[in-house]
């Protein structure tokens, strides 16, 4: 009989994935509170919020310590590596579909329902009855209720997160280098500014939905436009949240020591995850800011 069969190491019962889920929950209850409570007083939604987010930190950098102490223990093996790479894989697939709903969204209301409202093709009757003062436009700045907002332009704060966001894949490309090469100084350089400007780049989201909200009346209440913009933009805001955590935990375990030239796959990991949000921060600015 063959003996030489690779090992498949399996982890003991773990309590992280009920505690996301329920951190997960409380976010959405949360968020979902905070925006009904606008404007109101003695709301709770945002200590939901704020407790389902601390929970979810959490549950990541538990689990995070947990497969690090299970990989220095040598408990992988190559068939482990390999269902990890595969994991990962799906799982930026699924971020793809995730997004492409949204992307359809908006091109289905720009496309399709605004020419429609409109009286476009044999549907004038449809827009003299629903709404006959409508003007097929997009932006879309005029809501049913009869307000009015305005669009965010490209220029300004888009432009330069833009900018900021295509850096960072520039950097942590280098960064990448330097672990391919064992040159860890660089390494830990660039993983450092990529951080930063991963920072940079919320601080700056932060500053422009201020802007939106208080000189531009775009808010979630303004119509599809409104809508769609928040939502591709605010989803896309919290997935740099979660890339920027994975780049801090692949920093700290850089400066522990931890990788080497020919296994790092949780920091190739974290760079993959990283340049897919980049790709659809492009996306975003083309469709959302831009067309």
């Amino acid at each position: 009989m063959n003996q030489n069969y690779e090992k498949y190491y399996v982890p003991a019962q773990s309590p992280w994935p009920i505690v996301g889920a329920v951190a997960l929950f409380l976010i959405a209850v949360g968020a979902a509170l905070t925006v009904m409570q606008v404007g109101s007083e003695g709301g709770s939604g945002h200590y939901i919020l704020y407790g389902g987010i601390a929970i979810l930190l959490y549950m990541l950098f538990s689990w995070f310590k947990n497969v690090i102490e299970e990989s220095h223990q040598g408990l992988y093996s190559a068939q482990m590596d390999r269902s990890f790479r595969q994991g990962m894989s799906w799982f930026i697939f699924s971020e793809v579909m995730f997004f492409m709903a949204f992307f359809g969204a908006l091109f289905y209301a720009r496309m399709i329902s605004v020419p429609w409202l409109g009286g476009a093709g044999n549907n004038a009757m449809t827009n003299e009855v629903l709404w006959p003062t409508f003007e097929a436009m997009w932006p879309l700045v005029t809501t049913p209720a009869g307000g009015t907002t305005q669009a965010m332009g490209w220029q300004g704060l888009p432009l330069i997160n833009t900018l900021i966001l295509l850096a960072s894949s520039v950097t942590l490309h280098f960064a990448h280098v330097a672990m391919e090469n064992n040159k860890r100084g660089p390494l830990k350089v660039f993983m450092a500014l990529t951080i930063a400007l991963g920072v940079v780049f919320l601080g700056l989201q932060v500053l422009e939905y201020m802007h939106a909200y208080q000189d531009l009346g775009l808010t979630l209440d303004a119509g599809v436009y409104g809508n769609t913009f928040f939502l591709l933009t605010g989803f896309h805001g919290m997935h740099v949240t979660l890339g920027t955590i994975l780049l801090l935990v692949m920093l700290i375990r850089i400066l522990k020591g931890h990788f080497s030239p020919d296994k790092h796959f949780a920091f190739q990991a974290a760079a993959w995850y990283w340049h897919f949000v980049d790709v659809v921060w492009l996306c975003l600015f083309v469709f959302v800011y831009v067309l």
